[in-house]
């Protein structure tokens, strides 16, 4: 009878790595195609410290997740990934809690992550271009696009023909699910018709509006390698695709002279988000005193 009480208590024992990969199949596979990447790379990580014995989920307490943080950032790098890995390491701790895996507080509570700073990358006008003429056909294609739409690069890349109706580009942002439309005219017309006329002469017929050479589709991180190229041939460092959004707000709000043009665009839910999102990247435009 006691041999058998063992058994049950050693059957109960449940580990980090049993949660993570319920999580992963419960939760994970419903993210949008970016975050499952992310997260999937945020897992690895965490199972890396906590799965290397084997760590029962009731054994993780405040103090370990101090640990793993101090053990992830040995050398001072790697701040940013850590603090999204304790995120993760959050929503794991509660997805646990709600289905009866363990009945201990969230460990992450209380626990300070690393101070980020934020991106304050604002790409000018002249590196614009530069990169532009250094880019592959694929690249000033999804840049154009990216900077007439202020779309996220998963966003952009994801746009199809069948988004493009009644005079509108429909787009239904995959992080906030946030939906848009940016009326089609001036250059975004134009570059619309390019976009037809470059895909009519692929073997491969694609719906998608951004594609390869081939007809083929272009992942988020197939895009990033291009660009780094284009960027390292135009001599330009420090800018991302992903910078190009912020630029188009920028932009926006400058040309317009209304801040809740760029925050349209955006999709975000106030203006101060926006007013914060485009000040940053090249600080609040001000008339002098006399």
């Amino acid at each position: 009878e006691l041999e058998g009480s063992r058994e049950a208590q050693a059957v109960a024992v449940i580990t980090f790595r049993q949660v993570s990969d319920a999580y992963r199949q419960e939760v994970i596979i419903h993210k949008a195609p970016r975050t499952q990447l992310d997260n999937g790379h945020e897992l690895a990580k965490l199972l890396e410290y906590f799965d290397d014995p084997p760590a029962p989920l009731d054994a993780i307490h405040p103090v370990t997740v101090r640990q793993y943080l101090t053990w992830r950032t040995k050398g001072g790098k790697g701040m940013v990934r850590a603090n999204r890995e304790k995120a993760l390491l959050s929503h794991i701790w509660n997805f646990a809690r709600d289905k009866g895996y363990t009945a201990l507080p969230n460990p992450c509570a209380g626990i300070k992550g690393f101070k980020e700073t934020g991106r304050d990358v604002y790409i000018e006008d002249d590196q614009y271009q530069a990169i532009r003429v250094a880019a592959d056909v694929v690249v000033q294609d999804a840049m154009d696009l990216a900077y007439l739409i202020g779309q996220r690069p998963a966003d952009v890349l994801a746009l199809t023909e069948m988004d493009v109706r009644d005079g509108v580009i429909n787009i239904r942002q995959g992080k906030t699910k946030a939906k848009l439309r940016i009326a089609v005219e001036g250059e975004l017309a134009a570059l619309l018709e390019r976009l037809r006329t470059r895909k009519a002469g692929h073997a491969v017929r694609n719906t998608l509006l951004i594609v390869s050479e081939r007809g083929e589709a272009v992942s988020v991180d197939g895009m990033s390698r291009r660009w780094a190229k284009a960027c390292a041939a135009a001599g330009i460092e420090g800018v991302q695709f992903r910078d190009l959004r912020a630029k188009a707000a920028t932009d926006k709000a400058e040309s317009s002279g209304d801040i809740r043009k760029a925050q349209q665009q955006l999709g975000h839910t106030t203006v101060s988000m926006t007013e914060h999102y485009t000040r940053k990247r090249r600080g609040h435009k001000s008339t002098p005193t006399r």
